[in-house]
């Protein structure tokens, strides 16, 4: 098993963002869209993400940097970049969808703490082969998956341990002051 690094791994960043576009072009023109400025900032402002992401955060970076864009045509992008295989929804991160880059990169499964929603990436290639023995015995051709696990991380884990550790203490301190008549 291992962590992915986030990292576009299969190809070099100009290759990817180059190869990227010509796809996005490809997908508009056979739906008979343009390829606008506005779609191009989207697509390159989500390339240069090496992390997950939701609608709302992608608006307000591009809002932020000044580029005259709205918030819908953000939306609208975003749905033409899924469409066209360059993005997922990988999961909800509180109530939002959350995405991520895909094109360039290696597959990869997701762990998400419910209580700070950090996301751990891995890949078990022991998951992946019982997967495909299962399709196998179903005959089945599988064109996707996703697998999320919704849990606590370690350090939350540590946390609300260290938390309860000090609640007990607090607790005995009390019970024994009272014992004592105190």
């Amino acid at each position: 098993m291992s962590i992915n690094s986030n990292k576009r791994s299969r190809l070099g960043r100009q290759a990817v963002v180059d190869s990227a576009r010509q796809r996005l072009q490809a997908y508009l023109a056979r739906s008979g869209l343009r390829w606008t400025s506005q779609r191009r900032l989207v697509l390159e402002e989500v390339l240069r993400r090496f992390r997950h992401f939701d609608a709302e955060e992608l608006y307000e970076n591009l809002h932020a940097a000044g580029k005259g864009i709205s918030r819908a045509t953000v939306y609208r992008a975003l749905g033409h970049l899924k469409d066209a295989g360059l993005v997922k929804e990988v999961l909800q991160r509180r109530g939002r969808a959350s995405y991520e880059a895909v094109y360039g990169q290696e597959h990869h499964d997701h762990m998400l703490c419910t209580e700070c929603g950090k996301v751990i990436e891995f890949r078990d290639e022991r998951i992946e082969e019982l997967q495909r023995k299962i399709c196998r015995r179903y005959g089945f051709a599988a064109q996707e998956h996703r697998l999320g696990i919704r849990g606590v991380c370690r350090e939350c884990r540590a946390r609300r341990k260290g938390s309860r550790g000090k609640r007990s203490s607090a607790r005995s301190r009390v019970r024994g002051a009272a014992s004592r008549g105190g």
